[in-house]
């Protein structure tokens, strides 16, 4: 099993690479790049690809290690003591499988994404050392041990908020995913925009490479902003001539889709008001 770019997710050479290496080493993929470049769909990519199922964890700033092994309600236990319930003496009753156990238990081999590892507290990755390693972890409860029976092919994204702790990175294999280069960006428009038109593409393209490179902005447009940029060109019907930005018009049309703050927005009405102080 081998992965590569598909009918909808152009991979480069270098990301194909790495999926494929850290499949063969048996090791986690640590995914980090701008937020938009593709990380999460990667994951998903990968398991279409391959033609195996995908557990997704999404990790939040409150996400604890703990809850993609199992979570042990025992409040609801002991309510249940309380009302005199028959399923109370059998404590697997209030155990919540997390996505690492789904993930061991599965019939066969499965995807697992653990996604944005960085939202969480420091100690998540370090939590999570021994698991990922061994592909195993023991219930205090019951006092079993839970063993993947098929290594699940473990996929990592980060958005590089934080450091991640020097054990976990060196279990993991890692991979930057760069923005892409005009010709890539290019294939990747024509994947989701098939038949559009040479010139509107080339302009967009143009003016949105110009936009990543003004200095000074806060938050470049990454690749899925461009997307949604061309969905509403298009569904405007707008033509390249439509995209000229000059004096007062040097926001670009449709920015919202591109500027996600008001300090890149103020940027470009600065930029307007001398373009029109030089004429």
């Amino acid at each position: 099993m081998r992965f590569t770019s598909t009918s909808s997710y152009i991979a480069s050479d270098d990301l194909a690479v790495a999926v494929n290496a850290a499949v063969t080493l048996q090791r986690p993929l640590l995914v980090k790049g701008e937020p938009g470049t593709g990380k999460t769909e990667l994951a998903r990519q990968v398991a279409a690809s391959l033609g195996l199922p995908m557990l997704e964890w999404n990790v939040k700033s409150t996400t604890k290690a703990q809850q993609g092994l199992y979570e042990y309600d025992a409040v609801s236990r002991l309510r249940d003591s309380q009302l005199g319930e028959a399923r109370v003496h059998e404590v697997r009753n209030y155990i919540r499988k997390g996505k690492l156990w789904q993930a061991f238990e599965a019939e066969g081999r499965v995807v697992l994404l653990i996604d944005e590892i960085d939202k969480a507290d420091i100690e998540f990755p370090n939590d999570l050392l021994q698991e990922l390693d061994r592909m195993e972890f023991h219930v205090y409860e019951t006092g079993e041990t839970i063993r993947a029976r098929h290594r699940p092919i473990v996929i990592i994204t980060s958005n590089n908020e934080k450091e991640l702790p020097d054990a976990f990175l060196r279990r993991c294999f890692f991979h930057y995913i760069r923005f892409p280069d005009a010709e890539t960006l290019r294939a990747i428009v024509e994947v989701h925009f098939p038949g559009i038109k040479e010139g509107l593409l080339a302009a967009a393209l143009t003016q949105f490479f110009e936009i990543r490179e003004t200095p000074g902005l806060k938050k470049k447009p990454s690749t899925s902003e461009v997307l949604d940029w061309l969905k509403l060109l298009l569904a405007e019907d707008l033509g390249p001539e439509d995209l000229k930005r000059e004096g007062r018009s040097l926001l670009p049309r449709l920015h919202g889709a591109l500027l996600k703050n008001e300090q890149d927005v103020h940027l470009f009405e600065r930029l307007a008001f001398m373009a029109r102080g030089r004429g």
